[in-house]
């Protein structure tokens, strides 16, 4: 089966109310651990590559890796551009084989960002490749994006936006953040569902997406920081809030933090247990099976996409 863009798969997810989760890949046992996970639930996957990713991993290893996975798993996948910064970017990818970009002018002011946007949906759409904008600014750190303070998505904004564009989906921000320090404890994590109901409303069938939806699961945390970790204590998004998002117009989640997280502390594990190793295959199969076990989690209890492949 070839890569696929997500436009029936988000047509399904919002008939379906449930979300296509967009997971982030920058190597072997990330991506293994994701598709095995998606190919035991019989679910569709979105795996998305950043600017960081490319440059960690090149864009042919990562396109190499993503064919392996269509090959041994047989899921409609998407490969999807993830925070694109400008259009120079975007086209890279278009050109490159991926189905799906994203372009990130969030930062700039509507006009920029509508003329931006448009650009690359013009190309992108030439080459039959699907787009995905963003309105609204997200708090915290991931890769290239670093912003200090949430700018809510400005509901009166996005039909506008989106006609004038043609985006096929569009990033909100509602209350989720970036990276895995979200909130701290004592703090009450809150989506703003008013904003959600409201974009809804306005751009009725229309697929949202959100960013920075990790929920930083406790238990890694504690494995990491049990094994020589410092990591803070943090609370993510909960669970309950995305499964919710996800049963109104939210067609695709983004998970990276959790990966990441889920990750380190299999290799923390490992080492601890076993300090005499040095194979890599023995202790990135563990991190590896975190990655699995986290994204049948995702599927099953927060995007409810699994069967739905």
């Amino acid at each position: 089966m070839p890569l696929v863009t997500s436009t029936e798969m988000f047509q399904k997810a919002y008939k379906g109310g449930y979300a296509i989760g967009a997971f982030n890949v920058n190597n072997m046992e990330i991506v293994q651990g994701i598709t095995e996970a998606a190919k035991e639930v019989n679910a569709p996957l979105i795996l998305q590559v950043s600017a960081g990713a490319r440059k960690y991993a090149k864009h042919v290893y990562l396109m190499k890796l993503v064919e392996a996975a269509l090959e041994d798993t047989g899921l409609p996948i998407c490969l999807h551009l993830d925070h694109g910064a400008d259009f120079e970017v975007c086209k890279s990818c278009v050109d490159g084989g991926f189905t799906s970009v994203m372009i990130d002018g969030s930062h700039h002011p509507f006009e920029e960002n509508v003329a931006l946007t448009k650009q690359v949906v013009d190309y992108a759409h030439a080459h039959g490749v699907v787009v995905e904008g963003e309105l609204g600014q997200l708090a915290g750190i991931e890769d290239d994006v670093n912003v200090a303070a949430h700018s809510y998505t400005d509901p009166a904004q996005v039909q506008e936006f989106v006609e004038r564009t043609g985006v096929d989906s569009l990033a909100i921000a509602i209350g989720t953040s970036h990276g895995a320090y979200k909130f701290k404890p004592g703090q009450k994590p809150a989506l703003r569902f008013d904003i959600l109901t409201e974009v809804q409303n306005r751009l009725p069938g229309f697929p949202i997406v959100l960013h920075g939806a990790s929920s930083v699961i406790p238990e890694y945390v504690q494995t990491i920081n049990e094994y020589g970790g410092n990591m803070p204590d943090a609370i993510g998004i909960p669970e309950d809030m995305l499964r919710q998002a996800a049963g109104m117009a939210v067609c695709k989640i983004n998970i990276d933090s959790d990966l990441r997280l889920a990750m380190t502390a299999g290799i923390r594990r490992h080492f601890a247990e076993h300090p005499d190793h040095f194979d890599p295959r023995q202790y990135l199969t563990d991190g590896r099976d975190n990655i699995r076990d986290l994204v049948k989690r995702k599927i099953v209890n927060v995007l409810g996409s699994d069967g739905k492949a």
